[in-house]
């Protein structure tokens, strides 16, 4: 099972608030065991919303695009994960062992080839094979 777990903003991050020397260190430590255990897939950190954009689409094909920042911190993101365990279980011991404090993190599991059953065709399966193996050939490049 793959999970995204989602740390939310907050006033900091979002005045792009660098973290300290410890906190660097404490986050590394922290992916660094992630890395061992063969459960991190990727993990980064994001710049504040005041460097990024939404792009709204009005139902009839027209899109806007609308730069940052925007107004509930607390609904941004700030970084992520994506990691691979076995269990709800397993990827919850994780995240409670994530060096923070006074911060919020959003589990969300992430859908696999299997859960979208009948709907996706064996055609639709092979294109998404194929796209997958691409994108795993452009990384090792």
């Amino acid at each position: 099972m793959r999970y995204m777990v989602i740390v939310k903003a907050n006033e900091d991050t979002e005045n792009g608030v660098m973290p300290t020397e410890q906190e660097l260190a404490e986050m590394g430590a922290y992916n660094e065991e992630l890395v061992k255990a063969g459960v991190m897939l990727a993990g980064d950190g994001l710049h504040p919303s005041s460097r990024g954009f939404r792009v709204r689409y009005d139902g009839e094909g027209k899109s806007t695009v609308v730069d940052g920042p925007f107004a509930e911190s607390k609904e941004l993101i700030a970084g992520y994960w994506i990691l691979q365990v076995s269990s709800r279980e397993e990827i919850e011991e994780w995240v409670r062992r994530a060096p923070f404090r006074n911060d919020e993190l959003e589990v969300r599991q992430v859908f696999e080839v299997d859960d979208f059953g009948d709907a996706f065709t064996p055609e639709l399966r092979e294109r998404d094979d194929r796209l997958r193996a691409m994108v795993e050939a452009q990384q090792k490049s």
